[in-house]
């Protein structure tokens, strides 16, 4: 299933420490935007409904879409927007959205009308960037009815015991990513193995997904680009179920011969040059 995103709106306000070196303002701010002015996008706001000249839908179905990865889908200043939101997902059940939010206090009161249990294409998700995040959001999602919930220790700040939540069986998957763009909160492996143990104890599948900018290893830190830091995940052996391992480094996409952005190559699997989990 390929996995995309939609930005119905752009702009947030930090809310936790998770957010102190947040990506969105550090992107922004290199293009002289600034992160917290919070708008309604004009040209993809509706991009699970578009069509192309064939009348096929641009996002296919079986897709999955990561909604508002340059915002937060429970924002207060998007009340008035979602709605809309949630209707095209309604529209769509055939694209599986994922949202993540921190704000997990309000997520309840800005569900659909018809959402009863929930729905089968829509995942509900909450960082947990340290122990308090974890114990402040997690308790709150699982009292939702909904049919698929996860949580994304990202940035990983500190350690996490997730053991209580990981028993309930309500958690499909857990993903971890250590700081990175200008922040340089170190991620220590330590931490990444315990939560990985859990999620193998509990049989939920744990996903490490990069070792952010600064990595601790017995004790010794090391300083990573953010293009090297996905391959670097997946060759600690810490993803469950077990990927490959044996993943090149290199600087160029071998398919499409991309530079790597800012972001280093997002190894989408567009270009069918990497295997992505």
């Amino acid at each position: 299933m390929s996995a995309d995103i939609w930005n119905p709106w752009h702009g947030c306000r930090k809310y936790s420490e998770g957010c102190d070196h947040c990506y969105l303002y550090y992107l922004d701010r290199a293009h002289g935007k600034d992160g917290g002015e919070i708008y309604k996008v004009k040209t993809n706001f509706n991009l699970p409904l578009k069509k192309d000249r064939q009348g096929n839908f641009k996002v296919p179905s079986g897709a999955s879409l990561r909604v508002c990865m340059t915002s937060d889908f429970f924002l207060e200043e998007a009340d008035a927007w979602r709605d809309e939101a949630w209707n095209m997902m309604r529209l769509r059940p055939d694209v599986h959205f994922w949202l993540l939010t921190k704000r997990a206090h309000r997520i309840r009161a800005c569900l659909p009308w018809d959402w009863l249990n929930g729905w089968d294409n829509v995942s509900l998700n909450v960082p947990a960037e340290n122990q308090a995040r974890a114990d402040e959001r997690l308790p709150v999602l699982l009292e939702i009815p909904a049919k698929h919930k996860g949580v994304m220790v990202a940035p990983f700040l500190g350690a996490v015991d997730l053991t209580r939540y990981l028993a309930s069986g309500q958690l499909e998957t857990v993903f971890a990513d250590g700081e990175n763009y200008d922040g340089k909160r170190p991620l220590h492996y330590e931490w990444v193995k315990h939560l990985y143990d859990q999620c193998v104890q509990f049989g939920v599948p744990f996903s490490f997904f990069g070792t952010g900018n600064v990595f601790v290893k017995d004790g010794r830190a090391y300083s990573i680009c953010k293009a090297y830091q996905h391959v670097q995940a997946l060759r600690s052996g810490l993803q469950y179920p077990a990927v490959k391992k044996d993943v090149p480094i290199q600087k160029r996409c071998a398919a499409c011969r991309r530079r790597n952005a800012c972001n280093g190559c997002r190894w989408c699997g567009k270009c069918g040059a990497f295997y992505f989990y």
